[in-house]
């Protein structure tokens, strides 16, 4: 089964130290190549995304920055995992090189199953 995990924090936090990145691409590899990663992207910051929305059957367009978000999604993983424990054992791993090797770093990941994917 496939699971959308969704990484949340702020994006003021500053750049990770040296040791994150090559520590970080190791684990990517790893999981890339074992098949339990299926895709992963970081996402731009706030400042030049853009917001669709619909309220009462109007459509607006909103540009960023969004002052009123505390923790924005930076990036994204869909997992993929037999089980649901397995998938959380996945998020957990990729959140404890955060702890590990930038414990300044505070945020979340959320963790989801994908209940269908468009053809």
């Amino acid at each position: 089964m496939r699971y959308l995990s969704l990484i949340k924090g702020s994006e003021n936090q500053g750049a990770p130290p040296p040791a994150f990145m090559p520590a970080m691409e190791k684990w990517l590899a790893e999981t890339m190549a074992d098949g339990s990663l299926v895709q992963t992207g970081g996402l731009a910051r706030t400042t030049s995304a853009i917001r669709v929305r619909s309220e009462a059957g109007k459509v607006t367009v909103i540009d960023g920055p969004y002052a009123e978000a505390k923790e924005v999604v930076g990036g994204y993983a869909v997992i993929e995992a037999a089980t649901r424990e397995a998938a959380i054992e996945s998020a957990r791993r990729f959140m404890q090189i955060h702890a590990d090797l930038w414990p300044e770093w505070r945020g979340e990941c959320e963790v989801r199953a994908i209940d269908f994917i468009a053809p």
